[in-house]
């Protein structure tokens, strides 16, 4: 018998090995991302229960950077050699999605977002110190993976610092007007109290329950003490006297370098549609006068004493004077103020049987924003928790300045930051089944804040009564002004960022179109100068699901079943619109026969 060269064995091996099936191709790159993700955020990794990077925060530097950037451009390259005529319908869904992240990751990074890692609202200072609620502390590993991240902290705001200094360069910053209130965020970690007292520091929480005398607590205070709190004060010190004084003065995104391409790049990617700046504003002004008619409609059945003798512009101006000034409206006490809020949240759970066939099993908490972080920031939000973790969601609610904080917007506020807004709809998505786990990462804003938006106007059918949840005149005026709200941030965020509007002309369209407080408008005016385009995916979302739903009634008729209905616009997670509108077509032709 002739001997076969051994290299030759191994080629007649490889040769006749199965090609690999296209919907595995495609699962596979599926699963090649969700590993870069995880490695390019090793703290969302965790929160998330991959413990492979605990002991790792990220890397901002060039070269990790560059790796990434480059790994998107093979796994694009990768997915189009795939076949899609071979591919079932969930995986031609799957490629597609993926197809669509990789090509805006890979188009987004001309914008050198980087460059920007902080603003008023958030940012790497911000939730390094929230570090502590979103990790679990369930073994020795625990702690020590932690107490690596601790002596990370330094070089990693170094490295952040040369970011901003970049951008600072590059002319890439935020607008100076909204940053005034940051350097305090971070010189708040890096106060003397803390080098005397390290253990009254936000990074030490983990180690309370610790005993007295354990080392690494006391390797946790340390480090506290030496590298974390000096590392905060050389933050807090550059972004005070180097980079606010360096930030540019305008507010409009399209005045960044590559403005306006940056600025229509962030619409398509918030509203997950074609839809120009122009477009955007005209929906918005035609939605403030459809929401104003109605609000007419809510005042005249309050008893507001002025409706008797006033009458249209007058009557709406002194109606949202009285709801901003009498102090029946406003909570006296930030205890008072919270368990307000989780009174509505037990409401509203006892309702969402009647409007969904599916609930999720994660629970959720409220809880009040943190002290240091609540007077620049809006007015809640929410933080998704893990069943694989162990963590509960949280809708965390803004106790800074209670006369800000009405009474007749608690409900609308509720419903969209837990149920059945935002902890509803993202903890059904992290338990999605039968999908790969990369779909249960996807969070597009018109999606996610356009079920939320949707999700107010559910409070009209949960419990007894002609208005649901809303009988109340003055609840019910609160909930259109939080719709008026996201109607006005069509206009306002591309009046903004497209037409030139100084940030004043924003907030006194806002103040005179909706009874929100004046505080409330300016951090709001604020968010959408520092995050251009994101405030108008909420409308974008809402109106299409609603349109979605109307289809559905008009369609079925008798058959048409709400429960279903919703439990079908949930079922695969946050998506882009346009495969939302495709599946519900489909899903409305199904339920026909």
């Amino acid at each position: 018998m002739r001997r076969i060269h051994p290299l030759l064995a191994l080629l007649v091996l490889v040769t006749s090995a199965p090609a690999e099936e296209p919907g595995e191709a495609v699962r596979r790159l599926l699963a090649e991302d969700l590993d870069a993700q995880m490695q390019r955020s090793p703290t969302w990794a965790s929160s998330r229960g991959d413990h492979r990077f605990d002991h790792l925060l990220s890397d901002p530097s060039a070269k990790a950077r560059d790796a990434w950037i480059a790994s998107a451009k093979m796994r694009l390259a990768a997915l189009r050699e795939i076949d899609d005529e071979k591919l079932s319908d969930a995986d031609r869904v799957n490629a597609g999605l993926l197809a669509y992240q990789l090509g805006r990751r890979i188009d987004g990074a001309r914008f050198k977002r980087w460059q920007t890692p902080i603003t008023q609202m958030d940012g790497v200072h911000s939730y390094i110190a929230q570090l502590p609620d979103d990790l679990s502390f369930r073994n020795e590993k625990n702690y020590l993976d932690y107490v690596a991240r601790l002596e990370a902290i330094p070089g990693f705001f170094k490295q952040h610092i040369k970011n901003m200094r970049a951008g600072l360069v590059d002319g890439r910053t935020p607008p100076q007007g909204v940053m005034a209130g940051v350097p305090p965020q971070a010189l708040f970690h890096a106060e003397e109290r803390y080098e005397k007292t390290p253990e009254e520091h936000a990074l030490f929480k983990p180690f309370k329950k610790r005993p007295e005398n354990d080392p690494l607590a006391a390797r946790a205070k340390e480090i506290i003490k030496l590298r974390v709190v000096p590392a905060y004060r050389e933050l807090g010190i550059f972004l005070r006297d180097e980079y606010i004084p360096g930030c540019r003065k305008s507010t409009a995104a399209i005045d960044l370098p590559d403005g306006k391409a940056f600025y229509n790049f962030e619409l398509a990617g918030h509203t997950t549609t074609g839809l120009t700046a122009d477009e955007i504003h005209n929906i918005g002004l035609g939605e403030v006068a459809r929401i104003r008619g109605e609000m007419m409609k809510v005042i005249a059945r309050s008893d507001f004493p002025g409706k008797k003798t006033l009458q249209d512009e007058a009557l709406f101006k002194a109606f949202v004077t009285y709801l901003r000034s009498d102090s029946r409206f406003y909570h006296q006490t930030a205890e008072a103020l919270l368990a307000g809020y989780r009174d509505i949240c037990k409401r509203a759970d006892a309702g969402l049987p009647q409007l969904f066939g599916k609930l999720p099993r994660l629970t959720y908490g409220v809880r009040e924003m943190a002290r240091w972080l609540a007077p620049v920031n809006t007015t809640a939000r929410y933080y998704s928790g893990s069943l694989k973790t162990g963590r509960p969601g949280y809708f965390v609610a803004n106790t800074y300045r209670l006369d800000q904080r009405p009474k007749y917007e608690m409900i609308a506020l509720a419903l969209h930051e837990a149920v059945p807004g935002h902890h509803l709809q993202i903890a059904l998505a992290q338990e999605m089944e039968d999908v790969p786990e990369w779909r249960t990462l996807l969070g597009y804003t018109s999606f996610v804040e356009g079920w939320a938006l949707y999700s107010e106007r559910l409070g009209l059918e949960i419990g007894g009564g002609e208005h649901g949840m809303y009988e109340d005149p003055y609840d019910d005026f609160g909930r259109l002004t939080y719709e008026m709200w996201r109607a006005m941030r069509l206009v306002v965020d591309t009046g903004l960022h497209s037409r030139g509007w100084p940030a004043e002309k924003a907030v006194q369209y806002m103040l005179d179109n909706s009874a929100l407080t004046e505080v409330n408008v300016r951090k709001e005016v604020d968010r959408y100068i520092a995050w251009p385009g994101q405030a108008t995916g909420y409308k974008i979302g809402e109106l299409k699901i609603r349109e979605l739903r109307a289809r559905a009634e008009k369609n079925l008729g008798e058959k048409f079943d709400i429960r279903a209905f919703h439990d079908a616009v949930l079922a695969e997670g946050a998506i882009p619109l346009p495969v939302l509108e495709t599946n519900i077509d489909l899903w409305i032709l199904k339920q026909k026969g």
